[in-house]
């Protein structure tokens, strides 16, 4: 790399040095944000008082945010600004949310200032459609929230939502699909009447903002946003607030020098590991504000998932709490918040300040793994405790110099094997946590191999086209609850690098599905040695009885059996003697 650079003129040496000064320059901004991995979001507003009902009917349209009732469910402007006499004042302390999310180890805060009602939380000067108007309660929610979070020490962001407004006429609202749309003109009259003022109110009058939230899933050039418009609103934060980040549902492209953090999609989770700084938003149940008909409640587990699983591919879990028009939170949010902050309590060290592996995203059947961010720990998150005690590792060259399992505030020292990249640890007979064991490995280096294929819990490796050294050029199926993650091949060979920790002999399975009406030759190769074989026509299989429910069949069959002679990394590889279609799911290697 550095050769290449040397060849290259001063002019585009000084093109790259400024390029990585702007780069360095975003991720100086974002540290923190990377450092944080945690955070909470709060949903709350009029609607919170509506808790999912309005005359007596529920939410309609099957969507249950409880937060679009407005929309969906058809309310007049008047009669949504009604809402704001059932919140009980003398119970509303945003002290209690800011407490709640640091006794669960959150870091940051992200607060709906205004969502797609329109309604300002903070006490605006942008018209008269505020929380404190409607009530005249003479409460600054916004106000007495940034205070507890300097108080507290948590950052605190505003959620804005500028695309849709409800309450402005002039503002988006996807009922215009049918009823016509606004033009330019007024829309930008929306823009500098309200949006930007109400932007510079929030940017001026609450002390150091972290983050402006902004909640457009789609990019500007699909909706009636121009450009200038969002770089009005960028400029406006980083005149005012020169810290703040801005994530990237702005609508601006991702790579625009304006958008610090990538925001994915509503509880979409990260699939690969990213370089640069995103998060999810999440939501505790399904809703994201309150909702009192709420019957989906995600299991503390799921949120240790989505926790552990974006920081191990470099991402934050900022989650969703709804608190009621009384400010309360509902039990289930308190004790899922509990949990998580216990958790973080003892095995902090392994989230906060770390980042992920550049491995597979489901590297490991039995859990994630993290790494401090410029250190030479990993750490092992077990969610699943191997019955056999030997926990498999794959993808780290190089010797650990000390393994240790976590517990109470305490350590364990753990026998260990290391094969090329493979590496046993043997466990004690009861896992440390009953949510999600922890162990610290310490490396004098970390060199990775990110091709080889894990070895499962169950000692045998699984060769998918997940996994398959030609993972980007292949179509994959993804598993859609009715057969089995797959991949299409044809006369190309898929190939996948397997490193053997013993010699001996293996037997060699393999899951695929025959659409055609004709055999299709195979060949497994290992080597110089090869395993032919045909796959038969396979029909449908009833998945589910009495509901005309078929899917494709996979079927299972032995190829036969491979001598390893020594341990050492192979390249395995597989090719279909036909142009025609066959589905693989998976060939399966074991020692007998």
């Amino acid at each position: 790399m550095k050769n290449r650079y040397r060849k290259r003129s001063g002019i585009m040496v000084a093109i790259f040095l400024l390029s990585s000064l702007s780069l360095w320059a975003q991720s100086s901004r974002t540290a923190w944000f990377e450092e944080a991995r945690y955070g909470m979001f709060i949903h709350w507003g009029l609607y919170s008082a509506a808790e999912g009902l309005w005359k007596g009917e529920k939410l309609r349209y099957g969507n249950n945010y409880a937060e679009w009732i407005r929309y969906r469910n058809r309310i007049s402007k008047e009669e949504y600004g009604e809402l704001a006499k059932r919140f009980v004042w003398d119970k509303i302390n945003p002290e209690e949310w800011v407490i709640a999310a640091k006794k669960s180890g959150m870091k940051y805060i992200i607060m709906t200032s205004k969502h797609h009602d329109g309604v300002a939380l903070w006490d605006t000067q942008v018209g008269d459609y505020s929380l404190t108007k409607l009530s005249g309660s003479n409460r600054d929610i916004i106000k007495e929230l940034a205070d507890a979070c300097r108080k507290h020490g948590l950052k605190l962001g505003f959620y804005y939502s500028h695309w849709i407004d409800w309450e402005h006429p002039y503002a988006w609202d996807h009922n215009q699909e049918l009823t016509g749309h606004v033009t330019d003109a007024q829309f930008d009259q929306y823009w500098q009447e309200k949006a930007i003022p109400q932007l510079r109110e929030l940017l001026t009058n609450y002390g150091d903002i972290a983050v402006m939230w902004f909640d457009m899933w789609i990019p500007y050039q699909n909706t009636i946003f121009k450009k200038e418009q969002l770089e009005q609103a960028a400029s406006l934060i980083r005149e005012l607030q020169p810290n703040c980040l801005i994530n990237s549902r702005l609508g601006l492209p991702k790579d625009s020098k304006f958008v610090d953090f990538e925001t994915l999609g509503d509880n979409q989770f990260g699939s690969s590991y990213t370089e640069h700084p995103w998060e999810t938003p999440g939501t505790i149940a399904h809703s994201w504000g309150y909702n009192g008909q709420e019957h989906e409640w995600k299991s503390t587990g799921q949120l240790f998932e989505s926790l552990i699983g974006n920081v191990a591919l470099n991402g934050d879990f900022t989650l969703n709490i709804g608190p009621r028009a009384d400010g309360s939170l509902p039990y289930e949010s308190i004790s899922r918040l509990n949990d998580l902050g216990a958790w973080l309590k003892q095995y902090g060290e392994a989230i906060y300040g770390n980042t992920g592996l550049r491995l597979a995203a489901n590297q490991h059947d039995w859990g994630k793994l993290t790494r401090k961010t410029v250190e030479n720990i990993v750490y092992l998150h077990v969610f699943n405790w191997p019955l056999d005690r030997i926990l498999r590792v794959t993808g780290i060259n190089s010797m650990p110099k000390k393994v240790e399992l976590l517990s109470n505030n305490q350590t364990q020292t753990l026998p260990f094997e290391q094969q090329g990249p493979l590496l046993h640890i043997t466990l004690p007979d009861r896992q440390a946590d009953h949510f999600v064991s922890v162990l610290r490995v310490e490396y004098p280096s970390i060199d990775l191999d990110a091709n080889v294929v894990a070895e499962s819990t169950f000692g045998g490796f699984g060769l998918t086209g997940i996994n398959a050294k030609e993972t980007n050029k292949l179509s994959h199926a993804r598993y859609d609850g009715k057969r089995p993650a797959h991949v299409k091949t044809s006369e190309a060979a898929i190939s996948w690098d397997v490193y053997f920790p013993e010699a001996g002999t293996y037997r060699v399975d393999l899951s695929s599905h025959n659409p055609n009406e004709e055999n299709i030759s195979i060949t497994v190769a290992l080597g110089k040695q090869q395993l032919d074989a045909v796959v038969k026509p396979s029909g449908k299989i009833v998945a589910e009885p009495n509901e005309k429910n078929y899917t494709d069949e996979f079927v299972d069959q032995a190829l036969g059996e491979m001598i390893v002679d020594k341990p050492g990394k192979y390249t395995l590889k597989f090719q279909s003697q036909s142009h025609k279609a066959l589905w693989l799911n998976h060939i399966w290697i074991i020692k007998k």
